[in-house]
């Protein structure tokens, strides 16, 4: 085997992100561990913020030619508090891929998984080679290739998690902003064979024909100006009275569970001071808006807005259940839960400034994919 070459992320306490291509030796696996390389990595909006954080790349500088690749570029003071936690600490990068096991511990368990395709969430997976726990890693079926099975985790298990607690908490429909994502066409998709009653919400006249080709049903568009008015209508349509919003920040939160209270409180009569008794609950489970989010909190007494993320969720619904999920993955990954890719990049392209200006902007439609054998 060759030397493996793995992608790190710095911030310094003095205001610098540092992203490094670093050489060292092959990982040894131990008993219970198996010996991974990395064929694809996607680059999903969660790998954002722990590559670069807060960085401004209007400033920054670009070493390939060097013994150890390095990528710099300023992070603004006024940010540096926003990432207290990580300063001056050199962290591996990329939650999630797939590949083939090339090297085994010696339990059987692991043995028995030489040659694989599996998929890994690894919290370092933009590297040529990774070890992790033999049980950790979800084991493909016959036929489907590294670069097919390299987004098992991050979008199809949120997908699913998100109908998991729609059940647990008993609600019986949904709404999902940019929900034309990759995850939102998953969403689709599932909620259809599902029947789940999904609402969607775009915000161009694009994602809704994106999302009406898959079938979606309800499809609203946040730019129009009847906007409200058109989600109130999938909201009684569909009863849901439960959202998973990725933006996090600004009024969308707000604007969900004001249309909310009015579709519950439509045929109220009399005095309504604390609004309808039926639950309303947003969970922000993304960033894609940094700013504070604005709750004017004209919807009566009864609503909630919390936190989301799919790890926990898992936790929730326990190890049985989970690997049900898993395995729900490996059987419909190109169907239910295919991604598609814009471009393939190697471990030092996705290090590059050009190739960050294309894929930072997370743009609808585009996703890309590290392959970390690229040019070895």
């Amino acid at each position: 085997m060759s030397q493996n070459q793995q992608v790190f992320s710095t911030i310094t306490s003095k205001g610098e992100l540092e992203l490094t291509l670093q050489t060292s030796d092959m990982p040894t696996p131990g008993p219970d561990d198996i010996v991974v390389r990395m064929e694809a990595a996607p680059i999903n909006p969660s790998d954002m913020w722990p590559l670069f954080g807060p960085a401004d790349f209007s400033g920054a500088q670009f070493d390939a030619s060097a013994d150890t690749p390095k990528l710099t570029a300023p992070v603004p003071e006024a940010f540096l508090g926003a990432v207290r936690a990580r300063l001056d600490q050199t962290l591996p990068v990329g939650n999630e891929g797939a590949g083939v096991v090339v090297a085994t511990g010696d339990s059987p368990e692991a043995k028995a998984l030489e040659g694989k395709v599996v998929a890994v969430m690894p919290g370092g997976a933009f590297s040529k080679y990774v070890k992790v726990p033999a049980n950790s890693v979800l084991v493909h079926n016959e036929g489907t290739t590294p670069l097919e099975a390299s987004s098992s985790f991050v979008n199809p298990l949120t997908a699913l998690c998100f109908l998991e607690t729609m059940r647990l908490e008993n609600h019986t429909a949904f709404v999902h902003t940019a929900a034309a994502s990759n995850l939102g066409q998953m969403l689709v998709k599932l909620c259809k064979n599902e029947n789940v009653p999904l609402v969607n919400i775009v915000r161009s006249q694009q994602q809704v024909d994106i999302l009406k080709g898959l079938g979606a049903e309800h499809v609203c568009n946040s730019s129009d100006a009847d906007f409200e008015d058109r989600l109130i209508e999938a909201l009684d349509a569909t009863g849901a009275t439960l959202a998973f919003d990725a933006t996090g920040g600004g009024e969308l939160a707000n604007i969900i569970l004001g249309c909310m209270e009015r579709s519950l409180s439509k045929n109220a009569k009399g005095l309504n001071t604390y609004g309808s008794s039926e639950l309303k609950q947003v969970y922000l489970y993304g960033g894609l808006d940094v700013g504070p989010t604005l709750l004017k909190r004209g919807y009566g007494m009864s609503w909630a807005v919390g936190g989301w993320l799919m790890p926990l969720a898992l936790a929730r619904i326990g190890m049985e259940r989970t690997g049900e999920l898993r395995q729900r993955v490996a059987d419909e990954l190109k169907t239910t839960f295919a991604s598609a890719y814009t471009d393939e990049l190697s471990l030092l392209e996705m290090m590059d400034p050009q190739q960050i200006a294309r894929y930072l902007p997370k743009k609808t439609g585009e996703k890309y994919v590290v392959t970390a054998q690229k040019g070895a």
